[in-house]
């Protein structure tokens, strides 16, 4: 790959979304010190303060308010210039508990912040790169956009949602000049665990599912896990945000940028193992993970 010159950098501005902590906001900054123009977005009105002290562009973006989403891409362009080389989409949370005890209203909470507002948002960008014969669009999935797990239904159906979107809009944009790649993290170090569990909370606890529920017993060693952030951010394979911005760059900046990144230990094996083992044996395999 090489490494476009700091002039060409400086020309390509760059919008990322989700970025009052973790993956979103890394990124930001190490681009920012790249010498890319950085266009940021966050929901807190404390995050969007924060941001902007620290010299970033800043909007209010709410990826469940079509209004946000477009009111942040329309002061995004016009600081711009009219000109967009990058979008991140990277702000989801994911929602704990067991499929059965899900309710229509919790999926479509989950489905509004981490396909359909990442829908919309890619579709208002893809006219203007079109226009411009280039672009890069990268989607911020999972390893749980190609691999299921227990108690992660809600999350695991948005991102393999966004991964068959993603997959569709590669064909069709062939031949664009928009690349367009998704990035697989596995355990990374940041706040999601803990917005997951305020999820749960909600969703679960607060409407009395919990002690309803076939799984009541699961869900007290699934709220100790939850709790437990800081842990879980030192647990074996989990890799720091720094990981994930690697793979953005390389998707920016390579000629060929890849299809797909995974990132940490866990992704790469099982981006081999869904592909060699039967399902029933992986199955077997993704049972014995908490």
């Amino acid at each position: 790959m090489t490494e476009p010159s700091l002039a060409l950098r400086q020309s390509r501005p760059i919008l990322i979304t989700g970025c009052s902590s973790g993956i979103g906001y890394t990124t930001a900054k190490i681009l920012k010190a790249r010498g890319y123009p950085v266009f940021t977005t966050a929901r807190k009105a404390e995050d969007i303060a924060r941001l902007q002290q620290e010299g970033f562009f800043c909007a209010y973006l709410d990826y469940r308010d079509s209004a946000s989403i477009q009111n942040a891409l329309q002061q995004v362009l016009q600081a711009s210039g009219g000109k967009l080389y990058g979008l991140f989409n990277n702000g989801a949370y994911g929602q704990p508990g067991a499929v059965e005890d899900l309710s229509r209203h919790a999926l479509t909470q989950q489905f509004e912040s981490n396909v359909f507002g990442w829908h919309e948002l890619t579709c208002l960008v893809i006219p203007l790169m079109r226009q411009q014969g280039y672009g890069r669009i990268i989607q911020n999935s999972s390893i749980l956009g190609f691999i299921a797990l227990k108690f992660r239904g809600a999350y695991n159906a948005s991102k393999f949602a966004i991964e068959g979107l993603t997959n569709t809009l590669r064909l069709e944009l062939a031949g664009s000049g928009i690349h367009i790649s998704l990035i697989e993290p596995g355990p990374i170090q940041s706040q999601f665990r803990h917005n997951s569990y305020l999820m749960y909370l909600q969703n679960v606890v607060e409407k009395g599912t919990r002690e309803k529920s076939f799984f009541r017993e699961v869900y007290t060693k699934l709220e100790k896990r939850l709790v437990n952030v800081e842990v879980k951010n030192q647990a074996k394979y989990t890799l720091p945000p720094e990981a994930v911005a690697e793979k953005v760059i390389h998707a920016l900046e390579s000629d060929r940028p890849k299809i797909r990144y995974p990132v940490t230990v866990p992704a790469q094996v099982f981006a081999v193992l869904i592909r060699l083992l039967p399902h029933r044996l992986l199955d077997y395999c993704l049972n014995r993970i908490d």
